[in-house]
């Protein structure tokens, strides 16, 4: 490994550190941080010298701001779907490896973890965020879904709350709303909050990370979390089984409403019915790998409709943020196209 590469593999003091080093594409996944990753926690689980590991990042701005679909979209244009195909299905494994990590995995999550970011963390033991850290899936702006199984696991999260919440899970998963550190405690996304991610990494590394913690972490706060003061409405609203239903239910609730259709202004019609589904069906499910599954068929369809090229060409490669998007209204989009691939 040199310094250049985009994810620097360590061992120190029984620890097996992971340091995200993409600072200029803000860490974002590409098929080669994928393979690192998924190799070092394979070698590891085995390695009795092993205690734990730790995965951050070297950037100051971000953790991970998700996978690299920039990568995928030029693969998509030039013929390439079998490359595209194998690095989705090689970072949802990844997701699953992390998942099943037989040690503790944690994540220390300094500035913005959004997508793929949340399936390299998301999954571990420990999820430790600073009061810089947002965690967000805007996956619906560019045409695709809630992925690398966040649908599962954030419906299934209790935090500091003490219950899962499936309708908070999904308004946050498919709305692109950003959690900062009291909503993530609060809901589940983060298991701990600290000052400063430095610190909290050499303490985890010189003494372990439950004595670090016991040290470092702050105190939940004493005021509600933003989200808590609207779980209600959004709760018994996003609980509802079809967009159709939900969106409907959003007319009723004013104080809602408008925060709603404001977050989701952007988003691609037919993504946010694939993505509607998509909670609905791991709802169902048993273990984090079906979920997964379930989302590389629905992603696989996702990705070859025209949407998903024009999503990423409008929010990431020229940033006009003016993606035309076909079909133009959820009321035209027919769920059955994705429910059709969920049932396969």
């Amino acid at each position: 490994m040199t310094t250049t590469d985009p994810v620097l593999v360590s061992v120190r003091n029984h620890t097996g550190v992971l340091e995200l080093n993409r600072p200029k594409a803000l860490n974002s996944l590409n098929p080669d941080m994928i393979d690192i990753i998924r190799r070092s926690l394979e070698e590891w689980a085995e390695d009795d010298n092993i205690e734990q590991v730790l995965i951050h990042s070297a950037s100051e701005k971000a953790f991970c701001a998700g996978g690299d679909v920039r990568h995928a979209r030029e693969g998509i244009a030039e013929g390439k779907l079998e490359d595209v195909d194998a690095f989705f299905a090689s970072e949802y494994l990844t997701n699953g490896d992390i998942a099943e990590f037989p040690k503790p995995y944690i994540a220390v999550i300094d500035g913005v973890v959004m997508g793929g970011g949340l399936g390299i963390s998301l999954h571990g033991s420990h999820r430790v965020v600073t009061e810089r850290a947002f965690a967000s899936m805007p996956e619906m702006n560019i045409g695709y879904v809630t992925d690398v199984g966040v649908a599962y696991a954030a419906q299934r999260m209790v935090g500091t709350r003490g219950v899962a919440s499936p309708g908070l899970a999904k308004f946050w998963g498919i709305s692109g709303y950003r959690m900062y550190a009291a909503d993530m405690l609060w809901t589940g996304v983060a298991t701990h909050v600290v000052k400063d991610a430095a610190e909290l990494i050499e303490a985890a590394i010189d003494r372990g990370i439950d004595a670090a913690l016991a040290d470092l972490a702050l105190p939940a706060p004493k005021e509600p979390a933003p989200l808590e003061q609207v779980a209600k409405d959004l709760e018994e609203t996003f609980a509802l089984p079809t967009w159709e239903e939900i969106f409907a239910e959003l007319e009723t609730r004013p104080q809602i409403a408008g925060e709603v259709k404001r977050l989701m202004a952007g988003a691609c019609p037919a993504a946010i019915i694939a993505a509607n589904e998509l909670f609905e069906a791991e709802a169902k499910v048993d273990d984090i790998r079906e979920a997964l599954l379930l989302e590389l068929k629905l992603g696989m369809h996702m990705y070859r409709r025209p949407d998903f090229s024009e999503g990423v060409r409008a929010v990431l490669v020229d940033k006009t943020q003016d993606a035309k998007f076909d079909p133009a209204t959820t009321q035209e989009v027919d769920p059955e196209e994705f429910r059709t691939i969920l049932n396969a």
